[in-house]
């Protein structure tokens, strides 16, 4: 039995999106005292799918898009933990370039989503 929010593509696809974040995380190689700002960014890429699946668990298509707005939020602020890791140079750039271009996709999908709920009411 599957819960409704393990069907949505963009649910699946921001599981991945995590794991791949705090797989990178793991490599960051930076002093310890840097640990909240690494425990942020692992939280913010985690937060995208938590909201989609919680979202989805409310009673209403209004709360539901709250929580898709709420996710993509997260999304942004996740691409801007890693554009400042990047700036520090804890990421290489090709691993930059690859979870933008994930993110991209799943911010596609989430506007795309959004536009759904927005329409059908």
């Amino acid at each position: 039995m599957a819960f409704a929010f393990e069907e949505l593509l963009v649910y699946r696809k921001s599981l991945d999106f995590a794991a791949n974040v705090v797989k990178t995380a793991e490599e960051i190689s930076s002093s310890r005292k840097h640990y909240r700002i690494i425990e942020q960014l692992e939280a913010a890429s985690t937060s995208i799918a938590l909201n989609i699946a919680e979202g989805k668990g409310r009673y209403s298509k209004k709360e539901f898009k709250q929580f898709l707005y709420i996710s993509r939020g997260s999304l942004y602020e996740t691409l801007a933990l890693i554009a400042l890791f990047k700036k520090l140079g804890w990421l290489p750039v090709e691993v930059c370039q690859k979870l933008y271009a994930q993110a991209e996709e799943i911010s596609k999908m989430l506007s795309g989503l959004i536009g759904s709920l927005t329409e059908e009411n």
